[in-house]
């Protein structure tokens, strides 16, 4: 599939940091071909590539005969038929002792075949989160004409860098989808959550607010998307943010101190995070904050920036440092 154009989206900010997004919209998506790019990604929370298969499981007419009725699904009406990542489910409209609707055919897979005897169903069609229904009648004299849905929907891919252009290991990234509406209360109605970069992923068409998480502190970043009927959005998020690993050293470059605990604040003074550990590693967004390392009856503490991409390891002196941009304090501990 190429790709037609590149567009900047407008970002959302959140309270401690900014994203700035680029999205290339596909051109319209050919399903039949074998470079259609929605083969490529793995579907998430979807049925898995199954070849075409057909069943019936109910009570057929007292006529004892059935039909063939092919059904095909576009995503927009002017894509080709899917040949893949689609649900199909048909379902009688008398509901059954438990109140729900019995299934009486299903098939995974593109294109799909049922064989129906006359009577009226519904036909459900599922690509990932993108869904429709309608109503079949089977006639009992003559045939039935070839039934397509057009689901109008497409898809995006995610993916995050911090700073400008640093990679971000996939197992620090996660996603989640939102509905772009805002309740009265001011939360959004979840899509999705934990979508691992570079997975696809399915929907209907329109906008969705998306919220990367880099690590699990405070690097957070949110995003307007667009979603087009027939197209594939690739999304990259920037996070103004990177990875800090604090020890606790007697001399620069030496080894981490065991039994530490440690105190990030920011420099408001508010608590970031605590941990106890020799050299703790988190993600942090840019900003200036005070690490604080309690070790037996000492504290020691130094102040440092984070750069958006710059990885750094921050190291707490337990003497004053010579140099004066290293501003460390041995305290006694009150406890």
């Amino acid at each position: 599939m190429s790709v037609s154009h590149k567009a900047l989206l407008t970002v959302t900010r959140s309270l401690v940091a900014t994203a700035l997004v680029l999205v290339t919209a596909a051109t319209s998506i050919a399903m039949a071909q074998d470079s259609d790019a929605f083969k490529s990604f793995k579907q998430l929370d979807g049925p898995a590539k199954m070849p075409k298969v057909s069943a019936f499981s109910g009570t057929p007419a007292s006529s004892g005969y059935l039909k063939e009725v092919r059904f095909d699904a576009k995503l927009s009406a002017s894509s080709d038929v899917m040949q893949e990542g689609l649900a199909w489910r048909v379902f009688s409209p008398i509901a059954g002792p438990d109140g729900k609707l019995p299934l009486v055919a299903s098939a995974n897979g593109g294109s799909a075949d049922f064989q129906l005897s006359p009577g009226d169903y519904f036909v459900n069609v599922a690509f990932g989160r993108a869904g429709l229904t309608k109503t079949l009648t089977v006639p009992e004299d003559g045939e039935v004409a070839r039934q397509t849905l057009v689901l109008d929907a497409g898809g995006f891919v995610l993916n995050a860098v911090a700073g400008t252009d640093t990679r971000i290991p996939t197992n620090q990234l996660s996603f989640s989808v939102y509905s772009s509406d805002v309740k009265a209360n001011g939360d959004r109605s979840l899509v999705m959550s934990d979508v691992k970069p570079n997975t696809l992923v399915r929907l209907a068409a329109g906008t969705y607010h998306v919220v990367s998480n880099y690590g699990d502190v405070n690097a957070v970043v949110r995003a307007d998307i667009q979603v087009d009927a027939g197209k594939l959005t690739q999304a990259v998020l920037q996070h103004k943010a990177a990875q800090v690993n604090l020890k606790l050293v007697s001399q620069p470059g030496g080894e981490a101190v065991a039994d530490t605990a440690w105190s990030l604040l920011t420099a408001a003074g508010d608590v970031v995070n605590e941990s106890v550990s020799a050299y703790p590693t988190m993600v942090l967004a840019e900003g200036d904050y005070l690490a604080v390392a309690r070790n037996k009856d000492k504290i020691y503490q130094r102040d440092f920036t984070v750069k958006a991409g710059k990885n750094a390891d921050v190291e707490v002196l337990m003497r004053a440092p010579q140099a004066p941009d290293q501003r460390n304090e041995a305290i006694d501990d009150p406890d």
